[in-house]
């Protein structure tokens, strides 16, 4: 029998081997089935102390590749099953035993089964073999390679570390390990000179080889370097590397340049440059030929750098000097070409480029107006075919409302995916066009039934109340906006259809009031759903399921968490686990540790809230359980490593504790922290300086690895000294960033604009002078940094220069009034005074500049409503919206009584300029449909009033809104007076924007109960102004920290998960069914 065969000639006890063969084989797996968790964890979270328990029962068997050719040809859909419990084992197998007693077949088929497993293994538990012999090497690296899009950049740097060993060991006979490794003291140093990487190194490498140490490049002989460049397998390499250092990218760029004897012999090699084409700003001028294929080699560059953008400028120059000729393998750069070029191409050609170009180009609004008037010609509401309308979905974010509500429904609804690719760059206003000349032909339940994406989410609540949906399976599969999600929930709720599972998006219409009356037997499903969709949950959700898990544990037994087991433990969602209250997390048991570490390792804390008391609790937890005794001193890199995102929470006096070898790890792991604590900041970066030195005296290697924790402060940000590499190396830190500080922006405008006229020994005053004018290239550069210029640098701009930029100036949202003072002189003296400006063109070019023109001028402006969304975040004042909104009723000959749903959310900001004489007249039906669409709308407190008595009229009075009506109103709640904001459920200030409470009057906010307070939630909370928390008394500030930390148990959470072949979520209910009619199969 093949299971007989399997463990024959294995090496368990001849009394195991005697016995029957398949209770011991089942057994094994039956005991892996226990230690994986029943939900939707990573495959490889089967405990290897576990697998280590087993193995004489199962991995020994010399035959355990003859049940892995049975999985490679079973069908895929049992294999996979079979794969979660056999991949762990292989790659066990892989590390324990000796390669010497396997045959190649036998090693080949153990790296197959063992490959899942790895796409998912944390760092810590990926445990490389010690020594690998040969060819062995070989095969092993190139099944990394399969594996290397998932790896965290952890495991990269093991990778490599690794195959720098064994690649020695094997072809050098020498180590690089430290001297205390066993295995190194047997073996001789490898001297520093070693030309390691050498052709047969690079292949093994493959991808990998974007993460190597810029040094690492100088341990490649020039001729097996210019070799391996000249190869297929380079090309190959770098095609799945999408992502390399700029230290290292210029070290291959410069090691391949000495290939050739000069740089239009290089240039003539673009095609072979895969990621490194991203940092070859110095190209030559290159043929047309050459430079399309550059074109396209940058085309795949993320263009966090506007050096990139700045050599496919010059690129496309160089391209369409052919012009006809080059349009159709242009592609997506064709956003590069000027206005004048756009207009200037023959109507049929453009219909030609536009069909094939897809709906993600990212064109400017410019071009957008450019090309859609020249597509429309005079008639600018022309009636068009549905197919006229699909096939210019590349430019259908510049198409006029008044087009989109004309298309036939007939003509378009059938062709779902069209219908969604087409309202992916269309802005409010379109979108409610075009729902409302679908609605013409069809009714809402064929709408929600037919669309997707951005239309769907444009569908107003009373239209969705219109919908006839009675059913769960009318909503499942679909992305639904948060208002629609909470009247969804709500629903389903009614009708006693809220089966978790199948909630997707809708989860996040999912109150606190609804978890709490949940069925103990339903609360698992719950956490299950919340496992699976965590991209859906808010804090307050996850925090409630936390609170509703745990009590439900406590019934099963009091004092659960006090003696939970580690199996009890690995039961419980990661995401919901880390909400654990602090004196439960202290009172865990010490044998529930390795569970516990490992699913802090790999946690995703983005949910807690940033001052929850769970993560201090959780941290010193974590280091109890690793320190067993023996202090932070005695911690390791590995120790380090199971902490995962809770080592963002170390204090710098923990971290001065450790050894200095795991202190320098610590500080390089923490730079890709996403939140630090505030309050460790400043002695954070007193300790990266004393670590590593003076920032100044930095290589670009140690920048790129440390800077993220470095430009935490302003002023050492600042400070950073002006070398040639920092440009390039902060604008790749910045793309890693959440967010750019005001001082990092600030120091890339003076290192953008500080020319290189000192190495060219000129003095120190021509170089200012020569340095701090605005020109076209520097203007283009900068992008929104363009907003640092003084006021007086702005003066010295030539009117050509202003022609040639306007755009880019007009897209700066924040200039303060007297830049916008001195381009609104330029734009006067280079478009001619606001009389001469007719054309609504202008104004689309001027973009927000024009809120440097007076009140009196804006009157005069020729604002259209299809253009206004784009202006409306430019920062206007009150009085200034007046003056647009009058500027916009005579350009477009509307009164605020004739305005529609889609006039109102078109007008978007500007609908705060109408008086309250205008807001009483406006459409109450047409508000209801506009109002969820508005949400982004801050007016002045006066005027918030105003929408909010119409808020009133249009649905009743604010003690009966829902979670889907506060949350579709936006910052009209603002509006409510004291006695209204009071009157709202507990239940909807969670689903309260996080926008609107700052704009809630002191007075007003201290109206609420604490309750109220409470349920506002740690997002919400963070919003409250100082002024606002002055109005409050004690029991209120209380409550408000208390939603602030979540310690009413409210968040939501990521949590990682395996790929869905690989889940073990039930796994335990479908394998050991699954096994045993395998076995029986086996056994027959």
């Amino acid at each position: 029998m093949l299971l007989k065969h399997v463990c024959n000639n294995s090496d368990l006890p001849m009394e195991a081997r005697n016995a029957d063969p398949s209770s011991t084989f089942l057994s094994s797996v039956l005991s892996v089935l226990d230690a994986l968790s029943p939900v939707k964890d990573s495959l490889s979270r089967v405990p290897l102390e576990d697998l280590n328990k087993m193995e004489n029962k199962t991995w020994n068997c010399s035959n355990l590749s003859t049940m892995i050719k049975l999985m490679q040809n079973s069908s895929e859909a049992y294999s996979c099953y079979m794969q979660a419990v056999v991949a762990p084992l292989s790659w066990e197998t892989l590390y324990t035993q000796s390669e010497r007693h396997m045959d190649s077949d036998d090693y080949d088929a153990l790296l197959w089964a063992a490959k899942p497993v790895l796409q998912d293994m944390s760092s810590t538990r990926m445990n490389l073999p010690i020594k690998v012999e040969g060819q062995n090497v070989k095969k092993m690296m190139m099944m990394l390679q399969e594996v290397y899009n998932p790896m965290s950049e952890a495991k990269m740097t093991q990778v490599i570390k690794w195959a720098k060993e064994q690649i020695t060991q094997n072809y050098f006979n020498c180590t690089m390990g430290p001297s205390s490794d066993s295995t190194s003291m047997l073996m001789e140093r490898c001297k520093p000179s070693l030309k390691w990487l050498n052709t047969e190194a690079l292949t093994m490498m493959g991808p990998y080889l974007s993460h190597l140490a810029p040094d690492d490049v100088d341990c490649s002989p020039k001729e097996k370097l210019c070799t391996f460049f000249s190869s297929a397998q380079f090309k190959s390499a770098l095609s799945v590397a999408t992502k390399m250092n700029p230290s290292l990218a210029m070290k291959f760029l410069q090691r391949f340049q000495e290939c050739f004897s000069g740089n239009m012999e290089f240039a003539e090699h673009v095609d072979k440059l895969g990621t490194l084409a991203c940092y070859y700003y110095s190209a030559p001028d290159l043929t047309a030929n050459l430079s399309m294929i550059l074109l396209s080699e940058l085309n795949k560059c993320d263009d966090y750098n506007p050096r990139i953008k700045m050599l496919k400028m010059r690129l496309v120059r160089s391209v369409t000097a052919n012009f006809t000729a080059a349009l159709s393998e242009l592609g997506s750069s064709i956003v590069l070409l000027s206005l004048k070029e756009l207009s200037a191409i023959p109507s049929n050609d453009l219909k030609k480029v536009l069909k094939n170009l897809g709906p993600t180009v990212p064109w400017t609004q410019c071009q957008l107006h450019t090309l859609v008037k020249k597509e429309l010609g005079d008639k600018k509401c022309k009636e068009m075919a549905g197919e006229e309308v699909m096939a210019l979905q590349s430019i259908a974010g510049g198409l006029p409302r008044c087009v989109l509500k004309n298309v036939k429904a007939q003509q378009i609804l059938n062709d779902t995916e069209a219908l969604k690719n087409i309202s992916k760059k269309m802005m409010k206003g379109q979108l409610k066009a075009m729902l409302q000349g679908l609605l013409k032909d069809v009714g809402p339940s064929e709408l929600v039934q037919k669309l997707q994406g951005a239309l769907l989410c444009s569908i107003s609540l009373n239209n969705l109340d219109k919908a006839n949906i009675t059913s769960l399976n009318q909503v499942e599969n679909k992305t639904w906006s948060l208002p629609q999600a909470a009247y969804l929930a709500k629903k389903m709720y009614d009708l006693k259809q809220l089966q978790y599972r199948k909630l997707r998006s809708v989860l996040q219409g999912i109150t606190c009031k609804m978890i709490d009356k949940a069925a103990d037997t339903d609360v698992q499903d719950m956490a299950q759903a919340m496992t699976e969709f965590p991209q859906w949950l808010s804090k307050v959700q996850a925090g409630c399921a936390a609170q509703k898990l745990f009590a439900t544990l406590e019934k099963v037994r009091t004092g659960y968490f006090k003696t939970i087991t580690g199996a009890e433990m690995d039961k419980i969602a990661t995401l919901l686990l880390v909400h654990l209250p602090p004196s439960s997390v202290k009172d865990l048991p010490d044998s529930a540790c390795p569970v516990f570490l490992y699913k802090m390792e790999v946690a995703n804390l983005s949910s807690l809230p940033l001052l929850s008391p769970s993560l201090p609790a959780l941290t010193q937890r974590a280091l109890l359980c690793l320190a067993n005794g023996t202090g932070l001193s005695g911690l390791t890199t590995e120790d380090v490593s199971r902490l995962g995102q809770l080592l963002c929470e170390l204090q710098p006096s923990q971290l001065r504790l450790m050894a200095p070898g795991v202190l320098n790890f610590s500080l390089r792991t923490m730079a890709s922290c996403q939140h630090i604590p505030q309050r460790h900041r400043a002695d954070l970066i007193q300790l990266v300086n004393q670590t590593f030195g003076d920032p100044s005296n930095w290589s670009a290697e140690t920048m790129e690895a440390l800077g993220p924790l470095l430009l935490l402060d302003p002023a050492a940000t600042s400070a950073l000294p002006n070398k040639p590499w920092m440009k390039d190396v902060l604008y790749f830190l910045r793309s890693r960033l959440p967010q750019a500080s005001d001082a990092l922006k600030r120091k890339l405008f003076e290192l953008t604009t500080t020319s290189n006229a000192a190495r060219k020994k000129r003095t120190a005053t021509s170089q200012v002078n020569n340095a701090k004018q605005p020109n076209v290239e520097l203007i283009e550069e900068l992008g929104m940094n363009n907003v640092y210029w003084t006021p007086a640098q702005l003066d010295q701009m030539s009117a050509k220069t202003f022609l040639a930029t306007v755009e880019i100036l007009g897209a700066v949202t924040d200039y303060n009034a007297d830049q916008l003072a001195i381009l609104h002189k330029k734009a006067t003296e280079s478009l001619g005074p606001v009389s001469q400006m007719t054309d609504d063109s202008v104004v689309v070019q001027m973009g927000c500049i024009t809120r440097g023109f007076s009140n009196a001028e804006l009157e005069k402006l020729p604002f259209s409503l299809d253009t206004l969304e784009a202006i409306a975040h430019c920062g206007w004042n009150e009085s200034q919206m007046g003056s647009v909104w009058k500027g916009v009723a005579k350009y477009n000959n509307l009164t605020a009584q004739q305005l529609g749903a889609t006039d109102m959310v078109a007008l978007n900001q500007f609908i705060c300029g109408l008086n309250a004489s205008e807001i009483r007249q406006l459409n109450l039906n047409a508000f209801k449909d506009a109002v969820g669409s508005m949400d982004g709308v801050q007016c002045a407190f006066t005027v918030t009033q105003q929408l909010k008595s119409l808020a009133v009229s249009a649905f009743g009075k604010p003690s009966t809104w829902t979670e889907a009506q506060v949350s579709d109103m936006g910052n009209i709640i603002a509006g409510l007076n004291a006695t209204e904001l009071a009157s709202l459920d507990p239940s909807v200030f969670s689903f309260l924007r996080a926008s609107c409470i700052p704009l809630i009057p002191p007075g007003n906010l201290a109206a609420l109960s604490v309750t109220q307070l409470e349920a506002l939630g740690p997002d919400n909370t963070a919003m409250v102004t100082n002024e606002q928390r002055a109005a409050l008394r004690d029991k209120q500030l209380a409550a408000l920290e208390r939603a602030e930390t979540g310690s009413r148990g409210q968040t939501q959470s990521p949590v990682q998960s395996g790929a869905p072949s690989l889940s073990v979520e039930g796994i335990s209910a479908f394998m050991k069914p699954l096994l045993f009619l395998l076995m029986g199969f086996l056994l027959l």
